[in-house]
């Protein structure tokens, strides 16, 4: 079994480019911790069919996010909010 130390050693030897891919993957173990993160994980699927808006509107925001190209939490909250 490792010990923190020795992780620690692990995460100083990573190359630059690696650093942040570690950093999500160890975020994600830290939140397999959360029972409410474990039961989303473990939840089935839905199986309802999404509607063509929902598709087409989730199709779009996946491409806008592989191109870097995200909307500030801010925006979204202000557009939620009626503002």
């Amino acid at each position: 079994m490792r010990t923190k130390k020795e992780l620690h050693r692990l995460v100083d030897a990573l190359p630059r480019s690696e650093i942040a891919p570690a950093g999500r993957y160890l975020e994600y173990l830290r939140s397999l911790g959360d029972p409410l993160i474990r039961q989303l994980l473990a939840a089935p699927e839905d199986e309802k069919p999404l509607s063509k808006e929902t598709a087409k509107a989730l199709d779009e925001a996946k491409e806008q996010a592989s191109l870097g190209q995200g909307r500030a939490w801010e925006a979204v909250r202000g557009e939620l909010a009626g503002g």
